[in-house]
């Protein structure tokens, strides 16, 4: 086997595990749609609807997010590059919005975060991260990409 095949091959596969990343991320909790415009913007709508009085209309949060305020609770955070939400796997981000940050971290966590799985579907709860995920830049969508990947 001469070096030009065995450096062929390991393009190769190196190429197929990259494209393997990518749909496993992409697939992982439901597969958040975030290259899908229909829900994309479905997602811009319910989040101005629904989420943009907390965490503020261009997804910047709260003033000081990182510092509890006078009754114990962190502001919102923004769901920008500049926030956490990120940092976070889809399937997290989904259960996050679907019953409340408080059900999900327990242990007396307090949190002005309620859950809403009783006013919005699945699918709507998806949309809405596809919206929050369309608008972060290429290097944080491959992060995030895998951080799902990694789960």
């Amino acid at each position: 086997m001469t070096r030009s095949m065995i450096i062929l091959g390991c393009l190769s596969i190196a190429g197929a595990a990259a494209l393997l990343v990518q749909v496993r991320s992409e697939a992982t909790a439901g597969g958040v749609p975030y290259t899908d415009p229909a829900a994309v913007s479905q997602g811009a709508q319910l989040y101005e609807e629904n989420c943009a009085s907390c965490h503020g209309d261009a997804l910047q949060g709260e003033a000081d997010w990182r510092s509890r305020d006078e009754e114990g609770y962190l502001p919102a955070p923004p769901h920008d590059a500049s926030g956490h939400t990120w940092h976070h796997p889809d399937e997290q981000l989904i259960a996050i919005t679907t019953q409340g940050t408080e059900a999900i971290v327990g242990n007396g966590y307090r949190s002005r975060m309620i859950g809403f799985g009783d006013s919005l579907s699945s699918d709507d709860i998806l949309a809405v991260l596809a919206f929050i995920k369309s608008t972060w830049p290429q290097d944080i969508i491959d992060q995030h990409n895998l951080i799902n990947a990694e789960r």
